[in-house]
């Protein structure tokens, strides 16, 4: 039968969970069958499912965040509340999309506008470094995302191994949202930013939410109403917290998908569980 270890690291303190645990007597076999029976979608609802059991308490003040894995955390969210587990909730939303799942799972919602202080906020990332600096943004909420993000006390991120990185950038297009007024007039300006030298920049055509895939011939349009531009890397970014300095500085940039200094703890998803850092 299956059952989730739990293990503890004494140097570290690092919590792991290896999925699955067997018996001795069970077949090597059967053991890596087991293991890749978890889809990505099932690793991504394990981490979502424990950001919310580990971080969120009644009475909190929740930010969620927009993607396929912070799908799973307010999901998550709306089931505890709905079994009477959590109680007193009031969550803010990051985007139009999750706005809209929250709302069908009867969690209630508030804005910055009224609660400006979060208790936590959980969230997906499109990569992580060792410094658990972030690139976000695929999905187009990047702006919304921050705002909510930096407001909490602890900033929680779900994700799977894929999304761990040794340098931001050559993973993932670092997402930039501008203006559409003279937006390619603010594009290379972000393209002559000294801390991005390098970078290829392109203007995001059709959905915000499908990251740098072109699924239309239309421009990206945020739920905010502005343009993305997608910075692309052949080699990582050297200092993540200078290049999101200078582009904030750019006249133009809305915001960045540079998260620099604001993770709390990652949950990670792999093949053979699910751990957390630091």
């Amino acid at each position: 039968m299956l059952r989730i270890a739990l293990l503890a690291s004494a140097a570290t303190g690092t919590k792991a969970w290896l999925l699955p645990s067997l018996s001795a007597s069970t077949p090597a076999s059967r053991h890596s069958a087991a293991k890749m029976a978890l889809s990505q979608d099932e690793l991504k609802k394990m981490v979502g499912y424990k950001a919310v059991d580990d971080y969120v308490t009644s009475g909190m003040v929740v930010g969620l965040g927009t993607g396929s894995t912070a799908y799973f955390a307010v999901e998550r969210l709306g089931q505890l509340l709905k079994d009477g587990t959590l109680k007193d909730i009031v969550a803010i939303p990051t985007s139009i999309r999750t706005k809209e799942q929250a709302e069908s799972l009867g969690i209630p919602l508030v804005t910055l506008d009224t609660h400006s202080k979060l208790d936590v906020a959980i969230d997906g990332a499109d990569e992580v470094d060792p410094a658990l600096n972030l690139v976000k943004g695929g999905g187009g909420a990047l702006l919304r995302e921050k705002m909510v993000e930096v407001c909490a006390d602890k900033f929680i991120v779900i994700v799977d191994e894929s999304k761990l990185c040794d340098g931001l950038g050559p993973g993932f297009p670092l997402p930039v949202e501008i203006t559409q007024f003279c937006w390619e007039h603010t594009m290379r300006k972000v393209a002559a930013l000294p801390s991005l030298a390098g970078c290829e920049a392109k203007l995001r055509l059709g959905s915000a939410a499908t990251g740098s895939k072109v699924d239309g011939e239309d421009p990206a349009v945020t739920d905010n109403g502005n343009y993305i531009v997608d910075l692309f890397f052949k080699e990582p970014i050297k200092d993540p917290p200078k290049a999101a300095e200078e582009l904030k500085n750019t006249v133009g940039v809305v915001d960045h998908g540079l998260f620099c200094g604001m993770t709390t703890s990652v949950i990670i998803a792999g093949k053979d569980g699910v751990y957390t850092k630091p």
